[in-house]
C-alpha cells in the first residue's frame, strides 16, 4: 500500500479503475497542482481540473477543502458527490474516494491535510473529546468553518508560522467536533481572563519580534490550543491575527511618518515587504503603497529656517 498523506493511498481496486477510465490521467491544458510549504506535517494544495483529477484512492488525514470555481465532483461512501463554489468539502482518514471536474468548464479547488493525532490532540486539550468527530454530509455550507478556511488557504505562496498554525488547528478541531455527531450538546469550557490578558499584553509589547506558541504557554499556563480558543472566545479573534493587527498599526504609523516600505515592514515584525503587503490590502484596503502616497500629500514639509 503506498501512503502519502497530501496525495493520499491507491484503493484495492485503482488498477481495474484506471483501465475501465483509459485517459482518466490525461491532461488538459490548465491542469495543475500548486503545493505549498509542508510545515511540521500539514499540506496544503490548489488544484485545476478540467476532467478526472484522480482515481480511487484514501489519505490518511483528514482532507478540508474550499470549492473555488467550477463544479466539483467526487465518489464518497457509495453515493456520487457534487460541491460548488463556496462550498466546503469534509474528507475523513481512509475513505475511499475520486475527484474531479464535473462540467466542461473546469475546476479549481483548495485543501488542507491534517493528521487525526492532531485533531484528536487538540480536542482532548480544548474539550477533554477523545474519540475523532465524523462529520456525516461530505459537502457543506458553513460560514464559520468558511472563514477558517480561507484563512488557512489564502497564501499558499507562503508559510503559515507555528502562532498561525495552532490557531488554525484549534479552530479546524472545534467546527469538526461541532459539525459531528459527537459535539451534540458540547458547551464551550471557561475562559481564563487574566492569563489572556497576559498573552494581549505581551503580543502588544512585543509584536516586532518573532513570537512563538511555547512563549504564550508559559506566559498563560494554557496549552496551546485551550490558549487559541480561550483567546478567540475573550477578544474575538486569534493570537496570530492579533499580533498581526499590532504589526500592522506600527508599520502605518511608521510609514505615515516617512519610514520606507521595507524598513516599516521589518522593524513591525513582517518577515519582509511583500508579507506586509499582503496583510495591509487585506486590513486596510489599499497597498502600502498607495497609502504612503496619500499620506505624504498631507506629511508638513521640513523647512529650512531663513538665515539671520
Amino acid at each position: 500500500m503506498k501512503t502519502n498523506s497530501g496525495m493520499g493511498f491507491e484503493g484495492p481496486d485503482d488498477t481495474l479503475q484506471r483501465r475501465r477510465d483509459g485517459d482518466l490521467e490525461r491532461l488538459c491544458r490548465g491542469d495543475a497542482i500548486i503545493t505549498a510549504p509542508v510545515e511540521d506535517g500539514i499540506e496544503r494544495i490548489e488544484a485545476r481540473f478540467c476532467g478526472n483529477g484522480f482515481s480511487p484512492h484514501r489519505h490518511d488525514t483528514y482532507a478540508l477543502g474550499l470549492t473555488m470555481s467550477g463544479v466539483q465532483t467526487f465518489s464518497y461512501r457509495g453515493a456520487t458527490r457534487f460541491s460548488l463554489p463556496g462550498r466546503l468539502i469534509i474528507l475523513h482518514p481512509d475513505e475511499l474516494h475520486d475527484g474531479g471536474a464535473g462540467d466542461d468548464a473546469g475546476l479549481t479547488y483548495r485543501m488542507i491535510y491534517l493528521s487525526p493525532e492532531r485533531i484528536g490532540a487538540a480536542l482532548e486539550t480544548m474539550s477533554g473529546f477523545r474519540n475523532l468527530p465524523f462529520v456525516q454530509a461530505p459537502v457543506i455550507d458553513d460560514p464559520a468553518l468558511r472563514a477558517t478556511l480561507a484563512d488557512a488557504l489564502g497564501e499558499l505562496d507562503a508559510e503559515m508560522g507555528e502562532l498561525k498554525r495552532d490557531g488554525l488547528i484549534a479552530d479546524i478541531a472545534g467546527h469538526l467536533l461541532r459539525l459531528g455527531d459527537a459535539g451534540a450538546g458540547c458547551k464551550p469550557g471557561p475562559v481564563a481572563r487574566p492569563a489572556l490578558r497576559r498573552c494581549r499584553e505581551y503580543l502588544a509589547e512585543s509584536a516586532g519580534t518573532d513570537i512563538g506558541s511555547e512563549t504564550l504557554e508559559a506566559i498563560s499556563g494554557l496549552d496551546r490550543f485551550s490558549l487559541a480558543r480561550q483567546f478567540r472566545a475573550a477578544f474575538g479573534t486569534s493570537p496570530h491575527r492579533y499580533l498581526v493587527q499590532r504589526r500592522l498599526e506600527r508599520a502605518k504609523a511608521m510609514i505615515a511618518a516617512g519610514e520606507t516600505l521595507a524598513g516599516a515592514a521589518l522593524s513591525a515584525g513582517f518577515a519582509d515587504q511583500s508579507h506586509m503587503t499582503r496583510h495591509f490590502r487585506k486590513t486596510y484596503g489599499m497597498t502600502p503603497g498607495r497609502f504612503q502616497t496619500l499620506a505624504a500629500r498631507h506629511r508638513p514639509s521640513t523647512l529650512s529656517k531663513p538665515s539671520t
